[in-house]
């Protein structure tokens, strides 16, 4: 099967991550339509040979002329439309840089072929253990029941004998059948504790781990959690078969008191199962509490693990043993570190019910806790604990569970590094508990970076970054490289020290960009018109060859407040090709008037002294109006006049002021 066959056949959590991998510069709709000749191709090798890399190129532009040939047999006009676009899309972009296409095809389909792989294993690994051993484990437990029935009936008829015929050989021949019946039963009930064992190590130990990685993940924007029902279920049903098993181990304490003899194997053999059983008993129901969802303020749903004094968050936690008779039997208590330096505020304890889960799971929601504390520091780790004690077929066990590590704020400002402490520990480290972790904080690679830069706007917008996007993020970070793959970056570097030039550090920059797309540009972000990230060398390379008129929307790389900008081509009097900006829009401006307006709108004054339009079509060659025109109000009209970002004064009045010469 072809793999872009196989690719959407994958679970939700796999195509999710698929989905990240395609931007405007290798579309997944051109993935599709030509999944088979793409396949065939070998893009790594024209990825490091220019004269295969023309070739190839011209042969997928031979091939989008083929698939556009079908739709038009097909009628299929908005194919034909998607394709045309797509193929003067790669043509603009790529036809004097053939090796960069090369280089991002092939890095994509070495990306899906890393994710089909992760895939089929989780998957084999799945249906093997989970099918194969619980029915295994199920067959057991049922054989043991009735060798213990015949067991039970051998052990009546030996006591019989015992206490009331005085025949030494009739009562050796039960003896010795009674033995050999007990010493089979204690060896398989030894090799099914063991065989529990090891499903349960899969369960806790590779199961739920992975689970927790990847809430990790999606708590800093990776993909969305799987649901732990599933897992609940087969937590349950072990639970369930150990408890099975615990019985049958105390029935054979039952027949040992009736009567026993020497060299009895349930003596010598039973305190050693009950203590197994009891032990895996115990350390699955601890295992089986979790953090089902990590700590969050309600009015920052995309930014979990950071809250702030005297604010209201909300966190839920869940027992996968799913015992009907738990239900309002267990009081969770909720404390900070475990010390007097935190308060918990509010209702601090809550008992577990299946009533108020819409699947009916054993879970408590804590929805009005609160913190307080006195000293405040961004880079300090928190752990929120969770306790509460069962009582359960005679054993008590003791319960307890941790948050992932949280950084307390006292005032919203704080938001932005305490978020990027938020990134760095979740995107390098899958220990639960390292508070300490800011003491020596680990370097990441670019790949790690790059990725999670990515989640930031791909969690809260329709579109993640592509690679063009995080190249010029990386130059940013690491200053001009051939490769970034496998470059280091400090959380220094990353989060504190300013950039080259700048009085701010990458982080304070980016995300304050991240704001403005989420609260003033969004809609633009998401109809991908905003280049955003992108060198002024970059730009004027692909704006020079375009016609006059030609524009493109890029992130401003001096505000520190985040800003957007726009850039045109326009000719001077004597016909020479001219790059011209426009000062940034900050948020401020954008606050009394929408980007897509200011951009209809706005105007310049020519050389005979007429206002006109420098902004004709948004690059590569889409007309101004069909892109904005929609998200612009009735009664704006085109030559409404604009504040001046620079001055405040308006651009018809003092339009040459804002304009910047390159």
């Amino acid at each position: 099967m072809a793999q872009w066959n196989q690719l959407q056949q994958l679970e939700t959590r796999y195509l999710e991550q698929l989905y990240h991998l395609y931007s405007d510069s290798f579309p997944m709709e051109l993935r599709q339509f030509l999944a088979p000749w793409i396949e065939s191709q070998d893009w790594a090798y024209a990825a490091n040979k220019e004269s295969h890399a023309t070739l190839v190129f011209h042969n997928l532009l031979g091939e989008i002329d083929q698939q556009y040939s079908r739709f038009l047999q097909e009628n299929n006009v908005l194919y034909q439309h998607n394709l045309r676009r797509i193929k003067q899309h790669l043509q603009s972009k790529y036809l004097e840089k053939p090796m960069e296409i090369a280089r991002i095809v092939a890095r994509c389909l070495w990306e899906e072929q890393r994710l089909l792989q992760t895939a089929t294993t989780a998957q084999q690994l799945n249906t093997h253990t989970h099918t194969h051993t619980h029915t295994h484990t199920y067959i057991c437990i049922h054989d043991m029941e009735q060798k213990m029935k015949m067991l039970e009936n051998l052990q009546d008829d030996f006591d019989f004998n015992y206490k009331t015929l005085k025949s030494a050989g009739v009562t050796l021949s039960l003896h010795s059948h009674c033995f050999s019946v007990l010493q089979q039963i204690v060896t398989e009930m030894a090799g099914l504790l063991s065989a529990m064992d090891f499903v349960q190590k899969n369960l806790t130990d590779e199961e739920l781990a992975d689970w927790k990685r990847r809430q990790q993940i999606a708590c800093i924007g990776g993909p969305p959690n799987i649901c732990l029902d599933r897992l609940e279920t087969w937590i349950t049903s072990l639970a369930e078969s150990q408890l099975q098993i615990r019985q049958q181990i105390k029935k054979l304490e039952e027949l040992q008191q009736k009567v026993s003899y020497k060299g009895d194997p349930i003596i010598q053999h039973r305190p050693a199962l009950e203590e197994k059983i009891v032990d895996l008993f115990r350390n699955l129901m601890k295992s089986a509490f979790v953090v089902e969802r990590q700590p969050c303020m309600p009015m920052h749903p995309d930014r979990p693990l950071v809250i702030k004094t005297g604010v209201q968050f909300t966190t839920k936690v869940r027992l996968l043993v799913k015992f009907p008779e738990l239900n309002y039997q267990l009081k969770i208590k909720v404390c900070i570190d475990n010390s007097r330096k935190f308060n918990i505020l509010g209702t601090n304890t809550k008992v577990m019910n299946m009533e108020e889960s819409n699947n009916g799971s054993l879970s408590a929601e804590f929805k009005h806790l609160v913190s307080s504390a006195s000293l405040i520091v961004t880079e300090e780790l928190h752990l929120i604990t969770f306790e509460t004690e069962v009582y359960h077929q005679g054993l008590k066990i003791d319960l307890e569970t941790h948050s992932l590590p949280v950084v307390v704020i006292s005032n919203i400002c704080q938001m932005p590094n305490a978020w990027a402490s938020i990134l760095w520990y979740n995107m390098l480290t899958n220990h639960p508990k390292n508070v300490n972790f800011f003491t020596k904080p680990p370097v990441g690679t670019w790949d790690q970076v790059a990725e999670v830069l990515s989640w930031q706007f791909s969690s809260t917008t329709k579109r993640g970054l592509t690679i063009e996007q995080l190249t010029t993020l990386a130059e940013k970070l690491l200053g001009p490289c051939v490769n970034y793959s496998g470059c280091q970056i400090t959380w220094a570097k990353f989060c504190k020290e300013n950039m080259a030039g700048k009085g701010f550090s990458f982080w304070v920059w980016l995300d304050n960009i991240i704001d403005l797309v989420k609260k003033y540009i969004l809609a633009l972000w998401n109809e991908g018109y905003i280049m955003g990230f992108i060198s002024k060398e970059r730009e004027r390379a692909i704006l020079s060859p375009k016609p006059p008129g030609t524009f493109l929307l890029r992130f401003s790389e001096s505000s520190k407040e985040g800003g957007i900008t726009f850039t045109w081509v326009e000719k001077d009097i004597n016909g020479k090709t001219q790059i011209q900006s426009v000062e940034p829009y900050t948020k401020q401006q954008l606050n009394s008037m929408s980007f897509a307006e200011i951009i209809m709108g706005y105007k310049i004054m020519d050389a005979t002294n007429i206002l006109v339009s420098p902004l004709v079509y948004l690059y590569p060659e889409i007309p101004k109006e069909e892109a904005f025109g929609k998200y612009c109000r009735p009664e704006a009209q085109p030559d409404t006049e604009f504040p001046d970002p620079g001055c405040g004064e308006c651009v018809s009045r003092n339009i040459l002021f804002s304009i910047i010469l390159f």
